[in-house]
């Protein structure tokens, strides 16, 4: 069973981050400048949001608030669904799916240490079924040259 924590050792443990006291205008520019869809918001090293192209266009753009003046803190995510590195990658796409989550940070030992993206879960999952394919058509070849 492919994990979390292998994920991530694949996809590197870079995380962005936000302070709640940002503006919008900042965050949105941080996502933009290292192509992530969502940043978690963090203060005094612990995860207390998560801000996400979502919230930006649902609670600024069609509620017509100033980026450069609103705060994080005004429209981020509050209660944030996060993992654990130990959690299996089908458990992640489960959760991702059934409660429309594109993005879920990683805690571990009340630590971020990561961040995991549908993206990078669909991705793992088709590497997963990949290798699983390529076994069986070794199997099959081998038992065909008997």
């Amino acid at each position: 069973m492919e994990t979390v924590e292998h994920l991530l050792g694949n996809k590197g443990y870079k995380i962005w981050t936000i302070a709640p006291e940002a503006t919008v205008y900042d965050a949105i520019k941080l996502m933009t400048e290292k192509d992530v869809g969502a940043l978690p918001v963090v203060e005094e090293g612990r995860l207390i949001g998560i801000i996400s192209e979502r919230d930006y266009t649902r609670k600024v753009i069609l509620l017509d608030r100033a980026s450069k003046s609103t705060r994080v803190q005004d429209i981020m995510t509050r209660n944030v669904f996060h993992i654990n590195p130990a959690m299996g990658i089908d458990e992640c796409m489960r959760i991702m799916s059934n409660n429309h989550f594109r993005h879920l940070p990683v805690v571990d030992d009340n630590e971020l240490v990561g961040i995991i993206s549908i993206l990078d879960v669909v991705k793992a999952v088709i590497d997963v079924q990949k290798e699983k394919i390529e076994h069986l058509e070794h199997d099959i070849s081998w038992g065909e040259s008997y």
